[in-house]
């Protein structure tokens, strides 16, 4: 922490499944004092799933925050906060998808929120998909299409695709491998 900021104090407000609330006593310049929020995340893994067609495998899921579905990149909370994040998205990748990959090379790391959020989500690439089956979670409704970046690049230029870590991954992918592939 810098010498003109210091935590006080760090109070848990609310404990949840994937993450935790608190209120922060912050000391400025050492003459007053802020309450800050954090919320404390365990961290998570997505995947940019590529057909042997050169699509992205997309999934369209319905998000209650935003009140409507959405479009994105399988992806998944870490199941615990030492997990290696490529060990979350070959499962995110199989439990959303239906596939598998043996060929995950990490893409980039994100970090959300970073006024108030710890969350860095690792981003993978999965090539040579292999047929396996869906694992969806009992609260999970998850259809799939495939698209090529052309056309997720438009989605997200249009508004259509405004989940961040989605728009950083394919953005990221077109950049690495799209004049190429």
């Amino acid at each position: 922490m810098s010498d003109k900021i210091k935590r006080l104090n760090r109070e848990l407000k609310f404990k949840g499944k994937i993450i935790d609330f608190y209120q922060d006593t912050m000391e400025i310049n050492g003459d007053h004092t802020v309450i800050w929020d954090f919320i404390k995340h365990k961290g998570a893994a997505a995947v940019v799933p590529v057909c042997p067609d050169g699509k992205i495998l997309m999934v369209r899921q319905y998000r209650n925050a935003l009140e409507r579905y959405t479009l994105e990149i399988p992806a998944g909370a870490l199941d615990e906060a030492d997990e290696p994040g490529i060990n979350c998205a070959a499962r995110e990748l199989e439990e959303e998808t239906g596939y598998r990959s043996e060929k995950l090379e990490w893409l980039i790391n994100l970090r959300t929120t970073v006024a108030f959020c710890n969350e860095k989500i690792e981003v993978y690439v999965a090539r040579d998909l292999i047929p396996s089956r869906q694992h969806l979670d009992e609260d999970e409704f998850i259809e799939l299409k495939t698209y090529t970046i052309e056309e997720l690049k438009e989605k997200i230029f249009s508004g259509e695709i405004e989940d961040a870590k989605t728009v950083s991954a394919l953005l990221a992918y077109d950049t690495r491998y799209g004049k190429g592939e």
